[in-house]
């Protein structure tokens, strides 16, 4: 799960730092790494790295990186290593020059990967699918400009750019919305025909014309001063000329809308719509959903007070406790300076990073029963860490709720869930669950009222990619091969080493400079 961003803006106006402030703004998907590449009259600029924007991009960097169309991206890695080579956004030089930053994961990256080596001799320098979705979106390009001349210089039209688009959706399967710059010509964005993860695009009018923004989430169109247009449809392209003209175009025939309904449950900010959908209001009636069945299984229930893990269970938290007629506490204080522990790479990391993220205030515990609201339950980590926590500041009774469904099987699609026998709920039934995080009872929410609460603002979404709630896999190409050739490559054991291999060289910008 990565955030993207494109701006183009007006002729003669640098877009870096509305690229910085939108990164900023998406930091929470991606905390890895961080770049952005700028189009300065046909010269590209890049600066990319590990680390937060704010430790990437300095004063000098941002002088540089000059141009009125430019992409940025944040790094939450999945496929492929950490190495600082693996920082988006990636190039090639030909045709005319391309940049591409992505958010997904390609399930036949393997396939892919032998098709641009053996049939195209096309050069793959690190182990990210995004590299292979850049090159392929090449190739198609390159195929259909060659003739494409006007007084002997290169020329690219309208429909060489959504042409090739749709030759893209026809060899890449899996979940990705991409934002890319052709050098001198504009801005590029498209969106997997499944919908499946998130893309959305805006404008705001000036004296001097229209600027354009395309990114993850609605935030950080808004948090900039641009409007949201609407959201990129399922197999949409859009390209926006570098002197501000819109064209857009279904490249991929209708499938079935699938966004991931994990958006709703964690990853996005709950000042974002998505899909039509309003993920504060999401999260809202989760928590009213998962109170009303508290309440039927167990109606003289002990619970003296609700208080939520934060900060993504708050808002389920406070809509349970006022259908459940209990007091709403804060009883934990979060450390901001400690980023997303679902977010890192490998469970040791995590293990440690949990008390340092989190402290309890005692008085909200002591002599008292409690509901513990999360928006999930993947790993387990988190969940048994506070659950005890909880008791050793003197709670009587702790229970606990989760807002979304167990996690039993991989998502392949771009969130961090490769390794089943990773997940707590692998094997076990609730009670099992609940015995080995330490709760004295576990709630869950039931798939059919997540999928029923979070479309209650779009009705018009029929399906959600909810994979890894119940191993349906939206793109029909994933079998029990795939899974045990993903579990071997991605899991924590197998991440922690390619954590340390940096080895590749990092061919985007020098250190020094």
């Amino acid at each position: 799960m990565c955030g993207i961003i494109g701006i183009v803006g007006r002729l003669g106006h640098h877009v870096n730092q509305l690229l910085y402030d939108g990164l900023t703004v998406l930091q929470h998907r991606g905390q890895d790494a961080a770049g952005i590449l700028t189009d300065a009259g046909g010269n590209f600029r890049l600066r990319k790295s590990n680390g937060l924007v704010s430790d990437v991009f300095f004063k000098r960097h941002m002088m540089r990186l000059e141009g009125n169309v430019g992409i940025g991206h944040v790094r939450y890695p999945t496929a492929g290593s950490s190495s600082r080579a693996e920082a988006q956004p990636f190039y090639v030089n030909s045709p005319y020059g391309i940049a591409l930053a992505h958010n997904g994961n390609l399930t036949n990256a393997d396939e892919l990967s032998v098709m641009l080596r053996d049939e195209y001799m096309r050069h793959i320098n690190t182990s990210s699918d995004s590299e292979l979705l850049l090159n392929i979106l090449a190739v198609e390009l390159g195929q259909r400009s060659r003739a494409l001349k006007i007084e002997g210089d290169p020329h690219m039209n309208i429909e060489t750019v959504f042409g090739a688009v749709s030759a893209v959706h026809e060899h890449v399967r899996g979940g990705y919305a991409c934002v890319s710059v052709v050098a001198g010509y504009g801005l590029l964005a498209f969106r997997d025909p499944n919908g499946i993860r998130p893309l959305i695009y805006g404008q705001r009018e000036t004296d001097e014309g229209t600027e354009y923004i395309v990114g993850s989430e609605s935030v950080a169109i808004t948090a900039l001063g641009f409007e949201v247009v609407r959201d990129v449809a399922p197999g949409e392209a859009i390209f926006i000329s570098s002197s501000g003209h819109l064209f857009t175009r279904q490249c991929a025939e209708p499938s079935v809308y699938s966004p991931c309904i994990f958006e709703h449950v964690y990853f996005a900010r709950p000042d974002s719509v998505i899909d039509g959908i309003s993920v504060y209001q999401a999260r809202r009636n989760q928590g009213q959903r998962l109170a009303e069945r508290l309440l039927e299984s167990w109606p003289d229930h002990d619970i003296d007070v609700v208080i939520p893990i934060p900060d993504s269970g708050r808002i389920a938290a406070l809509q349970m406790a006022k259908s459940l007629d209990l007091p709403y506490r804060e009883g934990f204080v979060k450390n901001r300076y400690v980023g997303r522990t679902f977010i890192m790479p490998g469970q040791a990391l995590r293990e440690k990073s949990v008390r340092r993220k989190l402290n309890a205030i005692e008085h909200e515990f002591l002599g008292k029963n409690v509901l513990l609201v999360d928006d999930s339950i993947v790993r387990g980590t988190t969940s048994a860490q506070i659950i005890e926590m909880a008791r050793d500041v003197g709670a009587s009774k702790v229970y606990f709720a989760s807002a979304a469904p167990p996690v039993r099987h991989p998502n392949v699609y771009g969130i961090d869930m490769p390794a089943v026998k990773e997940f707590i709920a692998d094997g076990k039934s609730i009670e099992e669950i609940s015995n080995t995080i330490g709760s004295d009872k576990l709630f869950y929410q039931s798939l059919e009222d997540l999928v029923d609460v979070t479309r209650m603002e779009n009705p018009k979404i029929t399906a959600f990619d909810a994979s890894c709630f119940d191993g349906q896999y939206v793109t029909g190409d994933i079998d029990v091969t795939y899974l045990e050739r993903l579990d071997k490559a991605r899991n924590d054991g197998a991440k922690g080493m390619n954590h340390m291999d940096d080895d590749v060289i990092a061919m985007h910008n020098d250190e020094e400079n």
